[in-house]
């Protein structure tokens, strides 16, 4: 497991993202006690993207991550969550969100509800863009409040447990499943084409019209 924050929390060791083992993930210590879970690094350049054949508009990440607009737009200014696909580049353009982008909001949120600090979110954001979609899929995310722990096994989360560290977890699995079945009723759009890709909501007659009109 790995950690974002500085890794002294409880006492637990850091260790560096690259390092192997469940410890903190940030930190310069040297020596690292057994079975500890790492801690999301602090500091590094974000990887780059690949490009997504999908992309989904402000008003749909909106509703599939649970926030509010002004929320979203406020991230997106302030860099904490930006638009992979597309940036705004002015009140004519429109931003589109990848999926990936739409899960992370929805991370981000449940962390700000539950009091973590803006510092760590942004550590876990850069470590949940950096992630492959299999590691997302097993990753658990905790948090003690002073520190942001990845976690891919039950034996990390137990021992982060056992310290009395954890008093909250996000299954990135489960938040990814949630999106998934959200966007599937949503509308998507083709970042090639610009085409209208209609969700499974049978009620949006207008939406499936202009889409056959593309």
């Amino acid at each position: 497991m790995r950690s974002s924050g500085d890794g002294t929390a409880g006492g637990a060791p850091g260790r560096s993202l690259g390092a192997s083992g469940p410890y903190p993930l940030h930190s310069n210590a040297a020596d690292h006690a057994p079975q500890r879970p790492t801690a999301v690094p602090s500091s590094g350049g974000a990887t780059s993207m690949a490009s997504e054949q999908i992309g989904y508009r402000g008003p749909t990440a909106c509703a599939a991550a649970g926030i509010t607009y002004r929320q979203l737009d406020y991230w997106a200014r302030t860099g904490l969550v930006e638009p992979s696909v597309r940036p705004a580049y002015g009140s004519g353009t429109q931003r589109l969100y990848s999926f990936r982008d739409v899960v992370i909001l929805k991370v981000v949120k449940r962390f700000l509800d539950t009091g973590v600090s803006l510092q760590n979110i942004r550590t876990a954001v850069q470590h949940l863009r950096e992630s492959g979609f299999r590691d997302l899929e097993r990753m658990t995310l905790m948090s003690d409040g002073a520190t942001v722990y990845e976690c891919t096994t039950p034996d990390e989360v137990h021992a982060l447990l056992q310290g009395g560290q954890g008093v909250f977890g996000i299954a990135v699995g489960v938040v990814w499943r949630d999106v998934e079945s959200a966007l599937s009723q949503l509308h998507g759009e083709r970042v090639d084409t610009g085409e209208t890709l209609i969700g499974s909501n049978p009620a949006d007659e207008l939406a499936r019209r202009r889409n056959r009109a593309v």
